[in-house]
């Protein structure tokens, strides 16, 4: 039998908190060489795209992989849990909510280590679905008073600010520029898929943490060169995955400023295997691609939970 969740079950057994929780485990055992992550591959055709996220964990006993289908009337996304012990399908997991939820938690696990620990105003450049998840995930890990939010769209920006302001209870301001969204912030969410870079680094205040979660394409840039010239710290999900897909970096290595090699990976701080902010004053800049390990461990607890629960859906397959 194959356990299966739906949307509306993995919305019911997983929040923020155990998001952020199973994020940052997900990092440290890869860290710690408990865990493996293979970086996305993508298959392009006429129609849509499919994408394909590989992972492996000894420490939870689950191999598996996540698979989503890109098209531009719909999406679909799941996750299938495979045994390590038995080598036998499991669970399959939907996550569209999920991947949505888990990216907006690597961003605040990144803020809850790199961000100064006084941090009240968060900007954020995005308004569309994946932003949801970035701006619950600071606030869940910092004592924010306000955000500022900057979208092209107005009906739509102020739409998200009302829902959001209501759901955090802090002021959500629809900004008038994406310079005033980012001017005096002390976290700053970039969640986009533009080509061309949304903030400009003259803009950037001393001690202001950045997550740039939406160049997960080398054809998408989100922050312009002078943004990566001012970080004092970069670090990235895995230097594999930002080789290939970083176009926030990718101009900045064809000219020399930095190297792949070099780039900390954010897992390694978590584990304590290297050090991250060292002064209030340094610009830290976290650039989030989604990892596959980062599904495998979120599908994993809904699954535990489910079964302690009566959750879920038994699928007669593999019998």
């Amino acid at each position: 039998m194959i356990h299966y969740l739906n949307e509306k079950d993995v919305q019911q057994l997983l929040d923020m908190q155990l998001l952020l929780e199973t994020t940052r485990q997900s990092l440290v055992d890869r860290a710690l060489h408990k865990a493996v992550d293979i970086p996305r591959e993508r298959i392009y055709s006429p129609h849509g795209i499919q994408h394909m996220l590989q992972a492996s964990s000894r420490a939870i006993g689950y191999t598996g992989f996540k698979y989503y289908y890109t098209r531009p009337a719909g999406k679909s996304f799941y996750v299938h849990l495979i045994s390590i012990e038995t080598g036998k399908l499991t669970a399959i997991v939907e996550a569209i909510w999920l991947s949505m939820m888990r990216t907006g938690a690597a961003s605040g696990v990144a803020t809850q280590y790199l961000a100064n620990e006084d941090a009240s105003v968060v900007g954020q450049i995005g308004s569309g679905h994946q932003s949801i998840g970035q701006l619950e995930a600071i606030c869940a890990v910092r004592k924010i008073k306000e955000a500022r939010v900057y979208s092209r769209t107005r009906d739509k920006l102020e739409a998200y600010c009302s829902r959001m302001s209501g759901k955090l209870g802090i002021p959500v301001i629809p900004a008038a520029s994406a310079e005033a969204a980012v001017r005096g912030a002390h976290v700053l969410n970039v969640i986009t898929k533009s080509a061309t870079p949304t903030i400009k680094g003259e803009w950037l205040e001393p001690g202001v943490h950045i997550n740039a979660a939406g160049s997960n394409a080398l054809s998408r840039a989100e922050i312009d060169e002078a943004t990566v010239k001012r970080c004092d710290l970069i670090t990235v999900d895995s230097r594999g995955t930002a080789r290939k897909e970083c176009g926030d970096l990718i101009a900045s290595f064809e000219k020399g400023v930095i190297q792949w090699d070099y780039l900390t990976e954010v897992g390694d701080i978590y584990a304590g295997k290297t050090s991250g902010r060292t002064s209030r004053e340094q610009i830290t800049l976290y650039e989030s691609h989604g990892m596959g390990i980062q599904d495998l461990y979120a599908s994993a607890k809904a699954l535990d939970l489910a079964r302690a629960r009566g959750i879920g859906t038994q699928l007669p397959v593999g019998l």
